[in-house]
């Protein structure tokens, strides 16, 4: 028995949903996808498929097979191309994690060109804010902002990018006076955190100060933190992309510029324990290149009084 063959049959057969349909996807006999099947559960010594007038089912050691099975034969597929070293793209399919806020405003405005270059290429693109498990949900490759703390992965560091403290116009016409660190006191911020309070690091050549922000509102998700901040409830501390439309429009500025905070890292993370794929670093490429190309907006920051 031709072990990789077996798989392929047998990822066809669940793809298919019957053992007729995945005889006509490979051009062969149903009676050769049968014996195929049989011939590998009495190789591995499980039973892999549940067979009733309904179609066929994966049993659970079935499901858990296939999805091993799909990912050796999608990376099969990728060595051998990248040993023909054919030019016309990338192929397959691509899973990609990403933090909602930053794939909704950074990357899928401009997934076009990618998908463009690359014709034969799906994707499929997960926005969630949650520390995703790269291995056991499927992930080529996941962006991620802020300190790691998965020592099982394959870290590669994009971009290092600016924060600020936004807020609206309207916001600032309507709070006290902003002209220094410390009148950050007598204003409303708005934090992921659930504590009241949030302190701050702040530098300015060789001066340094450090500002508390009382948080009156604590969201557990960065779209969350935008729509306040968007509707006028308070200041927040945020990587300039996650406002970047509204930073270059003015409908969000940034509060005391002149003065830093510590940077915001974006890394790709790629599963630990296997080679990463050509279309996994084609797109953590892509992802680079748009935040090397983001031009920092020259909003006006308004004079707070």
């Amino acid at each position: 028995m031709d072990r990789l063959q077996a798989m392929n049959v047998f990822a066809k057969v669940i793809q298919a949903g019957s053992f007729s349909k995945a005889a006509k996807l490979l051009n062969v006999g149903q009676p050769a996808i049968s014996k195929t099947v049989a011939q590998l559960e009495q190789y591995l010594g499980v039973s892999l498929l549940t067979r009733s007038t309904h179609g066929l089912n994966p049993t659970d050691a079935g499901q858990r097979y296939y999805e091993r099975v799909a990912r050796v034969l999608e990376d099969t597929e990728e060595a051998e191309s990248q040993a023909r070293g054919i030019g016309r793209g990338l192929e397959g399919r691509l899973r990609v994690a990403a933090p909602t806020t930053f794939g909704r405003i950074q990357i899928i405005p401009r997934l076009g060109a990618f998908l463009e270059n690359n014709p034969r290429l799906d994707i499929d693109i997960q926005l969630d804010d949650r520390r995703i498990d790269l291995v056991s949900e499927g992930i080529d490759i996941c962006l991620r902002v802020g300190a790691l703390t998965d020592s099982s992965v394959i870290a590669r560091k994009l971009a290092t990018g600016r924060r600020s403290i936004i807020a609206t116009p309207r916001y600032l016409e309507k709070a006290p006076a902003l002209r220094a660190p410390e009148d950050f006191a007598h204003h409303t911020g708005i934090f992921y955190s659930q504590s009241s309070s949030a302190r701050f690091a702040l530098r300015r050549g060789e001066e340094a100060e450090t500002i508390m922000l009382k948080s009156r509102l604590c969201l557990s998700a960065a779209e969350g933190i935008r729509s306040a901040v968007l509707a006028d409830l308070g200041l927040t501390v945020a990587a300039d992309w996650m406002f970047g439309p509204e930073l270059d429009d003015g409908r969000a500025v940034r509060c005391l510029p002149e003065w830093e905070l510590e940077p915001v890292d974006l890394w790709a993370l790629f599963p630990g324990g296997k080679m990463t794929t050509a279309k996994a670093r084609a797109f953590a490429e892509f992802t680079a290149d748009i935040m090397k190309n983001y031009v920092m907006p020259r909003s006006s920051v308004l004079a707070c009084r």
